[in-house]
């Protein structure tokens, strides 16, 4: 990808800027930049990384605040709405169920391995529980002993989500003017291109947050009611954990499944297998169904390159990492469909 970005530039027949010119002429120098630009990103990632998930909150209400200005709306306040009613979601969301959730989390923590036990005489293998016991008490035994500290972070967390809200709201409401200053940046015979570009990186990330959205709430939903229905331990937490993890495709659903199973095989292996079954119908019906139309919009991406992102980015950035590498991947190509374009309009 990186030669073909490199091949595009050079040959770009419409290039004005010498400086920028005798760059791409210049091999070494053209490496020696790519390298330095890489370690700036990587030294100011935490601050790129707000920013990028500012710009997808931004694309995701971009939609409504259009709506509300054809309606005639002032611009301050076709902003504004969009975001109170967002902003009230999350929290009548997350502040009533935060306190029980934590408990109920560090409850599965402390009985999971008496599960995996229950589990040993059904599916015929043997368990080190002591061993996980240890594993268990050092690493998460303290959940509820450390209240404080958790408290801390989740209020650090709340703190760095209004952060990006904040970001992502000056960035709808300036965004004429921030579109404009982009566009110059480049020749006039590009200004078209790069409109279109920021269009579809808009729409692009923005479908993918608003299905992500809808997606997660109904897996959230459905898992809940049919574990509830069976009858499993800690339905409202494992529902949770599947609408957490339905964020990360693929993978995601898959590990959301075992907790579920591990739990509901300490009482039968027929539960359990309904409950397998069950994870595996909801993800059939949100396959073949729900996602076609609610993703229809945002940009296909093999299932191989969504894996191999999101490993990439949870070595390199931990969770967020791997939350935000399916939209910047999806960034990523729609950036280089829009040079591999260029090039291909100025070679006819």
């Amino acid at each position: 990808m990186i030669v073909e970005f490199y091949s595009v530039l050079s040959y770009n027949k419409n290039m004005k800027h010498p400086v920028l010119s005798y760059i791409l002429k210049n091999q070494v120098i053209f490496a020696l930049i790519l390298i330095l630009g890489a370690w700036a990103v990587f030294e100011t990632r935490s601050i790129l990384i707000s920013l990028f998930a500012a710009y997808i909150v931004k694309a995701a209400l971009h939609p409504y605040v259009d709506y509300l200005q054809g309606k005639k709306f002032p611009k301050i306040l076709a902003v504004a709405i969009p975001y109170i009613i967002t902003l009230a979601f999350l929290f009548l969301l997350i502040f009533p169920l935060f306190p029980f959730f934590i408990k109920q989390i560090a409850l599965l923590i402390n009985q999971l391995p008496n599960y995996l036990s229950s589990s040993e005489g059904i599916f015929g293998f043997t368990l080190d529980t002591t061993q996980i016991n240890r594993i268990l008490a050092s690493e998460f035994g303290n959940i509820s002993k450390n209240a404080l500290s958790l408290t801390g972070a989740f209020f650090s967390s709340i703190f760095s989500l209004l952060t990006v809200f904040v970001v992502g709201f000056y960035l709808l409401l300036y965004e004429d003017s921030i579109r404009k200053a982009l566009v110059n940046l480049f020749p006039e015979d590009k200004a078209k291109q790069v409109k279109w570009t920021l269009h579809h990186i808009d729409e692009k990330l923005g479908s993918w947050m608003r299905g992500q959205m809808i997606l997660s709430i109904f897996i959230g939903v459905i898992t809940y009611v049919v574990l509830l229905v069976l009858g499993v331990d800690f339905a409202l937490s494992l529902a949770l954990i599947a609408a957490l993890l339905e964020i990360v495709p693929s993978i995601g659903p898959t590990i959301a499944a075992i907790p579920a199973v591990i739990i509901a095989s300490s009482t039968s292996l027929p539960l359990a297998l309904v409950v397998l079954c069950s994870y595996i119908g909801i993800q059939l019906i949100e396959n073949n169904i729900l996602v076609p139309r609610i993703m229809a919009r945002a940009v296909g991406l093999n299932p191989l390159a969504v894996i191999l992102s999101i490993t990439i980015g949870a070595t390199l950035l931990g969770v967020i990492g791997a939350l935000l590498s399916v939209p910047f991947l999806s960034f990523c190509i729609v950036i280089f469909n829009s040079l591999k374009t260029n090039h291909e309009l100025d070679n006819i």
